[in-house]
């Protein structure tokens, strides 16, 4: 007891366990709601831990702004880990006289990598928060789940898109999900997910901002269907995309093995595909045309047995028009995909209940029915769009609170803008992202980049969304164009192996970096010249 006494004071003493606060330190409001996510959609990947930094640079909880009354000493290392409050957490503090203003933005996804790439750095610090360092281009996911693609050469970083989130001084990104907002004390509330081996399990920060972003995305629809979480893939990230592609040859593998009965071997390699939306329809082309060149020939002792069915409540592509749809649904048929129209009850281990009785086994489940808000969007006190959004106005502000503007799948027009909600699509987002970032300029031209600061300044054009059309792959060479800007418009409409040139080309076109432009070219020629990897790595 006497030496841990005078431990005690020797680290006192010296600082040890005191336990700084930003100047900015103030309980949280109402708004601040720890969230915990419940699908993972963007999971933490923490190879790179580099970007946590406990120094100049990142989350710091270092004495630079030590006050007399913020000052705490802790008698356990246990107390600091268990009795965390809004004022004990680390983090950045607000800009000071003479600073840039700075941008946070949540998420990282189309809206949220556009801006970031369009944002003038001279003129505004960046924080990036986001659980993912990169940005997926989910047209091309598809392709990844059977091999036609590598996962690398759809996933771009986002240090690259934004090189001020690598080298500038005051520009950061950080591994992390948000966990609550304070709109009025302009402050983000940030956790780390628990096992990364922080100094705190899981680790905790704030940073104020003085302008905030939220592009944080959406989360796929299961309409509360039992068992859809625990035994369905979903397709909107790398790694879904790498779990369906370990579950697809697993199966393979798998039916092989002697003692399988043919009944097992049917349920095992028979893949269910729920949505019959552009996701659905493309991974189920990407699949067809998968057992026809490569299954067929490397997996020879169960290639009758595999099989894909794509289930729909109503029509499948809804957006296009009667005969592209036709065509769609000719096109797949002859691939072998069964089409079947029926609504989802449940979701059981090995089996697919309808609602009219149906039964319908299963080896492999990609449920693709849509997006809705996610659990951080669902939780903010903040005004709604139709369908569960945020609620922005024409130049994408969150008109209830001040500094706040919201982009892309998490948000949508207020209904007193007299606009419909805008879909889901990458198309949109990416749009609004590059009107944000010219807004944010004229903002800052005058002088409206801090905190407070942009009550009185014009804004200018609203954003106006003018759609430039849909592409669709249905496998083997085909595709559908529709350029119109509505079903009943004017314009380019086709479908075909024409079409699938434009579709490749378009998209080519539109990947990020010309270093995943190379790595897309190299893996379609060499699908091409060689077929697919059916090795099954981890």
């Amino acid at each position: 007891m006497a030496w841990s006494r005078i431990a005690r004071g020797a680290f006192r003493s010296n600082g040890i366990y005191r336990y700084s606060l930003l100047p900015s330190a103030r309980p949280c409001s109402s708004l601040l709601r720890p969230i915990m996510t419940s699908n993972m959609e963007h999971p933490c990947n923490m190879e790179n831990m580099g970007d946590f930094k406990f120094g100049r640079r990142g989350i710091t909880t270092t004495h630079e702004y030590q006050f007399p009354s913020a000052e705490r000493v802790i008698e356990d290392v246990s107390d600091l880990e268990d009795n965390v409050t809004g004022e004990d957490l680390p983090g950045l503090g607000p800009t000071k006289i003479g600073e840039k203003p700075r941008v946070v933005v949540l998420g990282t996804g189309w809206a949220g990598c556009r801006f970031l790439k369009e944002l003038d750095t001279e003129m505004y610090d960046i924080v990036c928060i986001s659980p993912r360092n990169h940005m997926v281009f989910t047209p091309l996911l598809a392709s990844t789940c059977v091999g036609t693609l590598e996962f690398r050469s759809v996933a771009e970083p986002v240090s690259q898109i934004q090189s001020a989130l690598a080298g500038a001084p005051n520009s950061y990104f950080y591994l992390a999900n948000c966990s609550g907002i304070d709109t009025d004390k302009h402050e983000v509330y940030c956790e780390v997910a628990a096992g990364a081996g922080l100094p705190r399990d899981p680790y905790r920060f704030k940073v104020a901002y003085d302008k905030l972003v939220i592009a944080a995305g959406a989360e796929p629809l299961t309409f509360n269907i039992k068992g859809v979480k625990e035994h369905a893939l979903f397709l909107r990230e790398v790694n879904h995309a790498q779990e369906i592609r370990k579950k697809l040859l697993s199966n393979l593998m798998l039916s092989e093995n002697p003692g399988i009965s043919e009944e097992d071997r049917k349920q095992l390699l028979h893949c269910v595909v729920i949505g019959g939306g552009p996701t659905g329809v493309e991974f189920s082309g990407e699949l067809s045309d998968f057992i026809i060149r490569d299954v067929r020939e490397r997996y020879s002792h169960v290639k009758d047995y595999i099989r894909v069915t794509l289930i729909e409540a109503n029509e499948i592509l809804s957006s296009f028009d009667v005969g592209l749809r036709q065509y769609a649904t000719n096109h797949l048929m002859k691939s072998g995909v069964h089409l079947l129209r029926g609504v989802v009850k449940e979701v059981l281990p090995k089996e697919i209940l309808l609602n009219d009785g149906t039964r319908v086994p299963y080896g492999l489940l990609v449920w693709s029915t849509g997006v809705g808000p996610s659990e951080l969007i669902k939780s903010l006190d903040l005004p709604k769009s139709p369908g569960g959004r945020i609620g922005v106005d024409e130049w994408l502000r969150v008109p209830s609170v001040e500094d706040v503007f919201a982009l892309g799948d998490c948000a949508g027009f207020l209904e007193q803008t007299g606009k419909l909600v805008l879909p889901a699509l990458a198309q949109v987002a990416e749009r609004q992202g590059k009107y944000l970032a010219g807004l944010f300029t004229k903002v800052g031209k005058q002088n409206g980049g801090k905190a407070y600061s942009a009550k009185s300044i014009s804004f200018g054009e609203p954003f106006v969304y003018k759609h430039l059309g849909s592409m669709v792959s249905v496998g083997r060479y085909k595709a559908l164009v529709d350029l119109r800007q509505s079903k009943d418009a004017k314009g380019l409409s086709m479908a075909g192996f024409i079409s699938w040139f434009i579709w490749r080309s378009a998209y080519l076109t539109r990947v990020v970096s010309w270093r995943n432009r190379f790595y897309v070219a190299v893996n379609w020629a060499t699908t091409i010249v060689f077929g697919r990897d059916n090795s099954r790595i981890g």
